[in-house]
């Protein structure tokens, strides 16, 4: 079976989307799992998360800097007569089963001619393998290490980059805060994404004869991640309930409503079996506090630091032991319905 793509997508920044990223890939470890991790964002948030005191040495040493995104695709890009080939992912020694394929600062630069061939429906010979090439890198990446889940952070935009990861992913998760813009910014998914399906399924025909072809992907929504806002008492604190709310009325009545009509939607079923509310909220992840810092200091999950990690004692420990508890049982949920959702739903 195929590896399962899933994308955590929001164009609006701020969501810690990379930080959700790197903690759901990690949990899914935990369970077992095999996963890559592809940073296509060209911050590299994920990548020097992943990497920390590595990130500067493995750009400028000779055996490593050439592993990455950007220029594990550069054949298709450049015209060059030579295939891509799975590139040597980084590692941390902290997790055995977790892969990376590396960002880019400069991946931008395929934008141009990645935009040129998302609209000539094939008609330039020359631009035929641009579209599938990043999907090419990431297939043979998945063989090699025997991957069996890939998380792909994307940027906070609406580039080319972002459509053909998009395009490329069985299933989907958008990460949100509750600040006003978010509303917004799933007012603007509804009608991006069901654009980017509509056009996958209007022009794979025309890549089927290229070396590197698109993927019968479904693009499916698996729900919605609330995040970043404060706790009073163990719930949300009252400034932001009613824009907790009000993100979640949008997510079922808007997007969830306009995602439907181009079958964009897992069964709202996986979601009252596991547990979970009716409206694809399927976590509400309050702010890390004190733990995130000294994850970014460790190079780990908030669940996964040790109390030599924390570095704290007496109150102040036995509180933070308890938030790490407690982010870990919200991440175990999420991973086991991401698998329970690609088990059930084999494409």
């Amino acid at each position: 079976m195929k590896a399962k793509i899933i994308s955590l997508f929001n164009h609006k920044g701020g969501v810690s989307k990379t930080t959700t990223t790197f903690n759901l890939a990690w949990k899914l470890t935990q369970l077992g799992k095999r996963v890559l991790l592809v940073d296509a964002d060209s911050q590299c948030n994920l990548t020097g998360m992943m990497m920390g005191d590595d990130f500067e040495n493995y750009y400028t040493n000779e055996s490593t800097k050439l592993m990455n995104l950007m220029d594990g695709a550069r054949s298709a890009f450049t015209g060059k007569p030579m295939p891509i080939e799975a590139i040597d992912c980084y590692q941390t020694a902290q997790n055995e089963r977790l892969f990376l394929i590396p960002g880019h600062m400069n991946i931008s630069e395929f934008e141009p001619t990645l935009s040129l061939a998302l609209s000539s429906n094939n008609a330039i010979s020359t631009l035929q393998n641009l579209p599938g090439a990043f999907y090419e890198l990431i297939r043979l990446c998945c063989i090699k290490y025997d991957i069996e889940y890939v998380f792909v952070d994307l940027n906070p935009g609406l580039s080319a980059i972002n459509q053909v990861f998009f395009v490329y992913c069985d299933y989907f998760i958008v990460p949100t805060n509750p600040d006003p813009f978010s509303v917004m910014a799933i007012n603007t998914l509804k009608n991006i994404l069901p654009r980017w399906k509509k056009w996958a399924l209007s022009n794979r025909e025309y890549f089927d004869e290229a070396s590197y072809p698109l993927p019968l992907s479904e693009m499916k929504f698996i729900g919605a991640i609330i995040q970043r806002f404060s706790l009073r008492s163990g719930t949300a604190a009252k400034s932001f309930q009613q824009r907790i709310g009000e993100i979640k009325m949008n997510i079922d009545k808007n997007l969830v409503s306009e995602l439907k009509k181009f079958d964009m939607v897992i069964d709202s079923s996986y979601l009252n079996n596991n547990g979970q509310t009716k409206n694809y909220c399927i976590a509400e992840i309050s702010e890390f506090g004190a733990l995130l810092q000294s994850a970014h200091d460790a190079g780990v999950p908030v669940f996964a630091l040790s109390d030599g990690q924390i570095g704290r004692s007496g109150s102040v420990l036995d509180q933070m032991q308890k938030n790490r508890e407690r982010f870990s049982d919200i991440f175990e949920e999420i991973a086991n319905l991401v698998i329970k959702v690609c088990d059930d739903q084999s494409i």
